[in-house]
């Protein structure tokens, strides 16, 4: 298969085109643009200035990526969008390129599914293997590491932090980080529990499942205070990588975690 671009599609002769690409009618590829192999742009898709993308990825109808950041900062500075391999971008998906004060720099992995009408704001750093569903949306400099699924309508404060293989479901307001391999739902972002079904499904052993459900009960289900409940989670269960990672994600946040319900109750 060669290079395939429709005779209405605006393509800047600036922009670097790879092998085996295909854009669709009226799609619009801006200049300082770089599109790797085999990605495709349907109808109406944009990809603005400064973007690059990897092979692979699909753009599809209407999805605009790499538009200027919404911050009333930002002054016309030359930033970034990069994205890397098979990914695909539903649509009316918007991503926006980053800002100076930021990193200069929004970042999505490989291997992410962002599903129509979500937003990527600019600044964020989006992992491999991330889920989006619909209009699920990121504010500015947020974090999603690998494999973290967002569900539809779900809104992430500025500066969040989602650690790796967090499940966060539909509807959700999200303004603390959430834990790696953790499970929050509920109208403010309440912590459930463990993310089991998402560890099976990824197809983490038995053994770290285990060692991370009892290293919940005593962060989260405990009487100790949260200083005591990490350095006996290291004591006791830091063989397990999954915990550790836990513990250093817990204690190096900024932003405070997200708490489980009755917790946020007796705080009120």
């Amino acid at each position: 298969m060669s290079t395939s671009i429709h005779p209405s599609a605006l393509v800047d002769p600036e922009a670097t085109i790879g092998k085996d690409v295909s854009i669709g009618p009226f799609a619009i590829i801006e200049k300082n643009v770089s599109i790797g192999e085999a990605t495709r742009i349907d109808s109406f898709g944009q990809v603005k200035e400064y973007t690059s993308l990897g092979r692979n990825n699909h753009i599809h109808s209407y999805a605009c990526i790499g538009d200027t950041p919404q911050d009333l900062k930002f002054q016309g500075e030359q930033t970034r969008l990069e994205i890397g391999n098979d990914n695909c971008f539903r649509e009316f998906v918007t991503v926006h390129r980053g800002t100076d004060e930021g990193g200069g720099v929004t970042r999505v992995g490989s291997g992410c599914l962002i599903m129509a009408y979500a937003h990527i704001a600019h600044d964020s750093q989006l992992g491999d293997g991330v889920i989006m569903a619909n209009a699920a949306t990121l504010a500015g400099h947020v974090i999603v590491d690998t494999g973290a699924v967002i569900g539809g309508l779900c809104a992430i404060h500025q500066f969040v932090h989602i650690g790796e293989f967090a499940y966060i479901g539909g509807m959700t307001g999200v303004s603390q980080d959430v834990p790696p391999f953790m499970l929050v739902a509920g109208e403010r972002g309440w912590l459930n529990n463990l993310n089991v079904v998402g560890l099976r499904r990824r197809g983490v052993d038995k053994e770290t499942v285990t060692a991370l459900k009892s290293a919940f009960k005593l962060i989260w289900r405990s009487n100790l205070s949260r200083e005591e409940a990490l350095e006996k989670a290291q004591q006791e269960l830091g063989h397990c990588s999954e915990v550790q990672q836990l513990v250093e994600f817990l204690a190096s946040s900024r932003r405070g975690v997200v708490a489980p319900k009755e917790k946020n109750r007796q705080q009120r």
